[in-house]
């Protein structure tokens, strides 16, 4: 496996940069991708594109790409401002040019696997215009009928100070961002988790059912989407479980979750 850090070493990382404490202490302004490509024995001649999370960085999806990678994808991780612009800025800024990197590639197909903001970003560019070759969209934990947390905490000073323009897009109201997108025409997997980090737990009372401390089960769904599936994840962690790298995979292979098989898998 291709991997630049250890597995216990990344989890500090994580954890760390999904409190903010990483992100207050190293610039994460500038836009960067972390290209890779598969072995010839097993390459796929397909792109994944990799978008974080808000808050995040690109070293939050390297355990991903590090799987992906070893399916046989070839790979461009990116690394965006995403406390720093819109929704739309960040769309119609950052998705081309990573399109153009995976292009590159002269694929079959492009694919993207996203992580919470990641996923209404992809949405926002491809609203209007795909890919030729457009592929398959895994979205990990998206809002993409918003959050409640944005409801609650939006007109908390700090609130818009940590998180950014962006941040307050994602309210739950009718006319937010999420809920103008519209429905994908397109095929989305969305993977999303019903268990919190301790560090969310004060976030809970803000839901009314089940969620993943920062975005509900049933607001994670978007009309359209091929499949879905519910994990015993928390939001800041899930693309790190074994069970979604899998079922990641899965659906960007076939089109369609394994619904379980992929936990036999691990145990086998």
């Amino acid at each position: 496996m291709f991997t630049t850090l250890s597995h216990h070493l990344r989890l500090v990382i994580h954890f760390f940069n999904c409190t903010g404490i990483i992100l207050l202490l190293t610039n994460c302004g500038t836009m960067s991708y972390s290209l890779e490509i598969p072995t010839s024995e097993t390459t796929l001649s397909e792109c994944v594109i990799l978008l974080h999370g808000l808050g995040r960085t690109s070293d939050s999806m390297e355990e991903m790409q590090d799987h992906l990678i070893d399916a046989g994808f070839h790979t461009v991780n990116v690394d965006y401002p995403s406390r720093e612009k819109t929704i739309e800025q960040l769309a119609s800024e950052y998705i081309p040019p990573a399109i153009e990197k995976c292009s590159a590639y002269n694929p079959r197909k492009i694919h993207f696997v996203t992580h919470s903001l990641g996923g209404l970003i992809v949405r926002m560019a491809l609203k209007d215009s795909k890919p030729l070759k457009m592929g398959r969209v895994v979205m990990l934990s998206p809002p993409n009928k918003g959050s409640e947390v944005v409801d609650e905490l939006k007109d908390r000073w700090y609130f818009s100070w940590y998180n950014g323009p962006a941040g307050l897009q994602l309210s739950t109201a009718k006319d937010s961002v999420p809920n103008q997108l519209g429905p994908v025409n397109y095929p989305v997997g969305v993977i999303t988790g019903n268990t919190q980090a301790f560090f969310d737990y004060w976030l809970v009372p803000f839901f009314q059912g089940s969620n993943d401390g920062k975005v509900s089960v049933e607001r994670s769904k978007v009309e359209g989407m091929k499949d879905f599936v519910v994990v015993q994840e928390s939001h800041p962690f899930i693309m790190n479980s074994e069970i979604v790298q899998l079922e990641t995979i899965q659906f960007l292979k076939e089109g369609t979750f394994s619904h379980g098989r992929a936990k036999e898998k691990i145990s086998n």
